[in-house]
């Protein structure tokens, strides 16, 4: 079976860093820190990525890589199987 969706995941995690830190201006190679990121802002990311994809997103991985297109290379989108 096929997905005929198909997810631009740094795209949609440049939207969440738009939304999360209240600048339109940013994009898939933004940084996270430039634009200003702390920790809350890092949780709310992985919070709504996590509801977006569907996909366990750890926190770390936001501080780790921390442009859209960086996070979105690392980002397991295969469900968590427990």
């Amino acid at each position: 079976m096929t997905n005929d969706l198909k997810v631009d995941v740094p795209e949609l995690i440049a939207a969440i860093y738009r939304e999360t830190l209240g600048d339109e201006h940013l994009d898939a190679a933004s940084d996270f820190f430039e634009a200003g990121g702390d920790s809350l802002a890092a949780f709310q990311i992985t919070a709504r990525l996590q509801d977006a994809l569907g996909v366990e997103v750890p926190v770390a991985l936001v501080f780790a890589y921390p442009s859209p297109i960086d996070l979105a290379g690392v980002v397991d989108l295969d469900p968590v199987q427990g």
